[in-house]
């Protein structure tokens, strides 16, 4: 995502599950996204509800420079980890205007594959206006 002011980046579909799956880090399935992609952040901003340990091991693979957990202390200047807190809540903003615009609220096809298809649908929707802003 890009996190300058007023500009956004392209949303990646997500590996979804049936359920609410629990975790303790990272989906193991978005992981072998981001690779498939040949994507490496540098960088990486999560919710506080993950543990450290476990998203250590998840993001492995990765190798990214600095893992970000709110409410975590972690080594590193006061003003990088105020930067990617902030990265964290404008992504927050990112996905309460896929809701309330793109209409991810509630799928209205069913099953699995259904919900696949309504959210596949709703990204690329934002990716196009995404890409319509920055033309």
């Amino acid at each position: 995502m890009n996190t300058k002011p007023g500009r956004r980046g392209f949303i990646l579909p997500s590996a979804s599950l049936l359920g609410n799956p629990g975790g303790n880090g990272p989906r193991p399935e978005t992981v072998a996204e981001l690779r498939r992609l040949g994507l490496s952040p540098r960088e990486v901003a999560l919710d506080g509800g993950l543990q450290t340990k476990a998203t250590a091991e998840a993001l492995a693979p990765l190798a990214p420079e600095r893992v970000e957990i709110a409410g975590r202390a972690s080594p590193g200047s006061t003003r990088t980890q105020r930067r990617l807190g902030r990265d964290r809540v404008g992504a927050e903003g990112r996905i309460s205007h896929l809701k309330r615009r793109h209409g991810l609220r509630r799928s209205r096809l069913k099953g699995g594959e259904g919900e696949r298809t309504w959210t596949g649908w709703a990204l690329f929707a934002d990716n196009v206006e995404t890409y319509g802003l920055s033309t």
